[in-house]
């Protein structure tokens, strides 16, 4: 029962959570850069999200295999969110259309 419970909880947490980014990034593409181009735009943002999780995961075998332990890659994975979280911090979220009208 206990492997059963955490089978749905896992799969429940997944289920809420694995693309749960797909409507605000692509909400805040729109905002953005507006609807005229947003598949193309959609779809250079979620190709970069792909080559993202491709190269975290051979990096972490790569971590792995060279050293033994996957502590390079975690240690990676922080300072790139926390670098991730510094360029981010002074966005000016203005929508294309308040760009335009302002010059």
């Amino acid at each position: 029962m206990c492997c059963l419970a955490s089978v749905l909880t896992f799969s429940a947490m997944m289920g809420f959570l694995w693309l749960a980014t797909v409507p605000p990034t692509s909400g805040l593409v729109a905002v953005f850069f507006g609807t005229r181009y947003m598949t193309f735009l959609y779809g250079v943002v979620f190709l970069s999200h792909q080559l993202g999780s491709f190269s975290g995961i051979w990096l972490g075998g790569w971590f792995y295999e060279t050293t033994g332990s996957y502590d390079g890659i975690w240690i990676a994975g922080i300072v790139l969110g926390l670098l991730a979280a510094g360029l981010h911090w002074p966005i000016n979220e203005r929508s294309h259309v308040e760009l335009l009208r302002t010059g």
